[in-house]
C-alpha cells in the first residue's frame, strides 16, 4: 500500500534543496511524538519538512552502516531495508477512500518511527485522526506542516496538551544576508542587541557591509522564492491569491461569493498601511457590517497577510491601534503607490521583532514598546545627538549610544 508514496518520497528528497539550515531546525525538540510546522504561505514548511527527512535518513544510514561493520555482517540479499521516515502528501486522492491511520498503521508494522504529513487541511478530519494516531502508536513521531489559520493546541480539543507547536518564518535578514554571501554569522538575543549592538554590528561589519544588502532584502528577501528563477512578483501574487482563496476562505468556510470583498479589502490595507483604521469608511467601500468587517480583518492577520498593532490592555474584537502589512515584500506589491520610505522601516521593524516578542502600541512618545519593557522608536537616519530611548536607525550601519542598526534586527533568529 505504502510503495507508490515512498517512489514519491524518495523523489522529492533526491530533488528538494534547502540553501541553509533554517534556525528553527535547531529548535525543535524531536523527540516530541507530535510536532506543528506552522507558518504562512511561500515560507519554505514543505522544503523544511524533506530537509529534516533527509538529515534522519542520513544519520540512520550512517548508523546501519557502523552496526555492520562492527557485527561483521552482510546484508542478505532479500532483506527487507528498514524505513525510518515517510512524507505524504494529504491532497493524494488515496485519502478520499482512506484514513490517516490505516497509513499510520501499515508504516509502523514496516518499522517506521517518523510519519511526515503535508497538505493536512484538505483532510477532514485531520486533527481526530492525528489524535488516534497518538494514542495507538506511541513509537511513531508524527510531523505535521499546518497553515496559520489551522486551529491547534488550545484552539482544538484533539490535540490539547499533545501537540508541540513552531512557527516558521520567512528568511530573516541575517539568514538571507548568509545565503548571499556564504557568511556563517550567528544569531543574537534581543537583549543582547540592545545591550552590545555597537560592538556586535562593529564585528559583522568587519567581515560585510549589512547597508549593500539591506534593501534587496526588504524588496525581496523574506521569500525563499526569490532563489529561483521564476518572477518574484508573479509567485508573491499567487502566494497572496492562495492565502485568500483556502486559508481563509476554505478553512473559515466563507462563501466563495465573498472572494471579492475580501480582495478588495486587502487592496484598500496594501493601499494604505500602516494607518490607523477607519471601520466605517471601510465597511461601507466594501459593503459589509462593522462587525464581519472586523472579523476578515482578523483573518487576514490570522493568514499573515497582515499584521495589527494594539495597546498593552486591549486585542481583538476591540479595534487596533495601527494595521501593518505583514512584511515588507508584500508592501511592495502595491504599484499604485509611492512607499514612504518610513512606512517601510516601520513594517520592517514589526516584522522583525513580533516573531519572538510581544510588539504593542503605547499613549506615551514612542512608536513601539516591546514585551512591556522596550520603549522604541524606529527612523530613517542617525541624529547627531544620542537618543533617549531605543531607536531602530535604517540608514546606519554601525551602533552607537541609544541608536541600534534597524538591520541588526534581522539577526534576532
Amino acid at each position: 500500500m505504502l510503495d507508490a508514496f515512498f517512489r514519491i518520497h524518495d523523489f522529492l528528497v533526491a530533488h528538494s534543496s534547502m540553501p541553509l539550515r533554517r534556525q528553527l531546525m535547531d529548535e525543535i525538540n524531536w523527540e516530541d511524538r507530535l510536532i506543528a510546522i506552522k507558518g504562512g504561505r511561500g515560507v519554505g514548511k514543505t522544503d523544511f519538512l524533506l530537509s529534516r527527512v533527509k538529515e534522519i535518513e542520513t544519520e540512520w544510514q550512517k548508523q546501519q552502516e557502523l552496526e555492520e561493520a562492527q557485527s561483521k555482517r552482510r546484508k542478505r540479499k532479500n532483506q527487507k531495508e528498514l524505513r525510518p521516515c515517510l512524507y505524504v502528501n494529504i491532497s493524494d486522492f488515496f485519502f478520499t477512500e482512506h484514513t490517516i491511520v490505516e497509513v499510520a498503521s501499515k508504516f509502523v508494522r514496516m518499522g517506521g518511527k517518523y510519519l511526515f504529513l503535508d497538505q493536512l487541511f484538505k483532510y477532514p478530519s485531520w486533527s481526530r485522526e492525528l489524535k488516534r494516531c497518538y494514542n495507538k502508536y506511541p513509537e511513531l513521531h508524527i510531523i505535521f506542516c499546518a497553515t496559520p489559520v489551522m486551529p491547534i493546541d488550545e484552539e482544538n480539543n484533539d490535540l490539547k496538551d499533545i501537540v508541540n507547536t513552531y512557527n516558521l518564518r520567512g528568511f530573516s535578514f541575517r539568514e538571507y544576508l548568509n545565503l548571499q554571501t556564504g557568511l556563517k554569522l550567528r544569531s543574537y538575543s534581543l537583549d543582547e542587541i540592545i545591550m552590545h549592538h555597537a560592538s556586535i554590528s562593529r564585528e559583522i561589519c568587519e567581515r560585510v557591509h549589512p547597508l549593500d544588502y539591506f534593501k534587496h532584502y526588504m524588496d525581496h528577501g523574506y521569500y525563499p522564492s526569490y532563489l529561483e528563477s521564476k518572477s518574484f512578483e508573479a509567485e508573491l501574487l499567487k502566494t497572496m491569491n492562495t492565502q485568500l482563496e483556502v486559508d481563509v476562505l476554505m478553512i473559515k468556510q466563507i462563501d466563495v461569493a465573498c472572494l471579492h470583498k475580501l480582495r478588495k479589502l486587502l487592496y484598500i490595507l496594501l493601499r494604505e498601511a500602516p494607518c490607523a483604521l477607519n471601520i466605517s469608511n471601510i465597511s461601507e467601500e466594501i459593503k459589509l457590517s462593522r462587525a464581519t468587517t472586523m472579523n476578515y480583518i482578523k483573518y487576514l492577520k490570522d493568514s499573515r497577510l497582515i499584521n495589527l498593532l494594539y495597546l498593552e490592555d486591549r486585542n481583538f474584537p476591540m479595534k487596533p491601534t495601527k494595521v501593518y502589512i505583514h512584511n515588507t515584500n508584500l508592501a511592495r506589491m502595491i504599484f499604485t503607490r509611492d512607499i514612504d520610505p518610513m512606512d517601510l522601516y516601520e513594517t520592517c521593524f514589526y516584522t522583525f521583532i513580533h516573531g519572538a516578542h510581544k510588539v504593542n502600541a503605547t499613549e506615551r512618545s514612542a512608536m513601539f514598546v516591546v514585551d512591556g519593557k522596550y520603549y522604541f522608536d524606529v527612523r530613517e537616519k542617525p541624529s547627531a545627538r544620542d537618543t533617549i530611548r531605543p531607536t531602530a536607525v535604517a540608514e546606519m550601519e554601525l551602533g552607537r549610544g541609544n541608536m541600534i542598526p534597524l538591520w541588526l534586527l534581522g539577526f534576532l533568529y
